[in-house]
């Protein structure tokens, strides 16, 4: 007979969101904490935000791959604060965070004004190759709305040290194979919603539909 699973959180209550969150820092409580967290979800929010603050670096990462599930816009600056922490795992989680499908729906994602040139400048400056590479993921989606996305991805693609990076960058510039299935996508999206002036900011997007692939 299979003997019942004893739990690594005696004590803490189901709904002590906070004190779990805390327990992502202690490795045999951890896997624990974060299923319940994930289970919890919104109900959590605020104790996943919260743990974005948090002094010890295990328990940012956790809460960033918390909130790539549960995004809610009011974590968008925690995150983007994590984006400049000294440990290249904290930066990775949160860029990942940043980048998750849910944030890219649309034409233009949440905080992508504010987000797009610390990107950047990671992408091009981190010491990381691994949070290299998540930036490209991150700023790809935007290389139709940006001559400076689509500029740091070239360079990216032809000068980064590390393979993966290269390769990443790649899939967002003209011939990338993300570059083109979503060139449709913002193609359409502009024709319905863009008046004459937006051909202007963007020359870049062709809008001839005769000259569609």
């Amino acid at each position: 007979m299979r003997q019942p699973r004893i739990s690594t959180l005696g004590g803490i209550a189901p709904t002590d969101y906070a004190c779990m969150v805390d327990s992502l820092a202690i490795p045999h409580r951890a896997k624990e904490s974060f299923h319940r967290l994930v289970h919890a979800g919104e109900s959590a929010l605020s104790a996943m935000r919260d743990g974005l603050l948090h002094d010890n670096d295990e328990v940012r990462v956790a809460c960033c791959r918390l909130l790539d599930r549960f995004m809610d816009v009011t974590a968008l600056p925690r995150l983007i604060d994590n984006l400049k922490h000294p440990n290249p795992r904290v930066r990775g989680a949160s860029m990942h965070a940043l980048a998750c499908d849910r944030c890219k729906q649309g034409t233009c994602r949440p905080a992508e004004k504010e987000v797009l040139p610390i990107a950047l400048d990671m992408l091009l400056h981190d010491r990381h190759h691994k949070v290299r590479q998540m930036a490209a993921d991150l700023l790809g989606p935007s290389v139709h709305r940006s001559t400076d996305v689509l500029e740091a991805l070239v360079v990216a693609h032809e000068s980064d040290k590390d393979p993966t990076v290269r390769k990443v960058a790649g899939w967002w510039i003209p011939g990338g194979v993300r570059y083109t299935k979503t060139l449709k996508k913002e193609r359409s999206a502009v024709r319905r919603t863009a008046e004459p002036s937006v051909v202007r900011l963007y020359p870049f997007l062709d809008l001839n539909e005769s000259q569609a692939r």
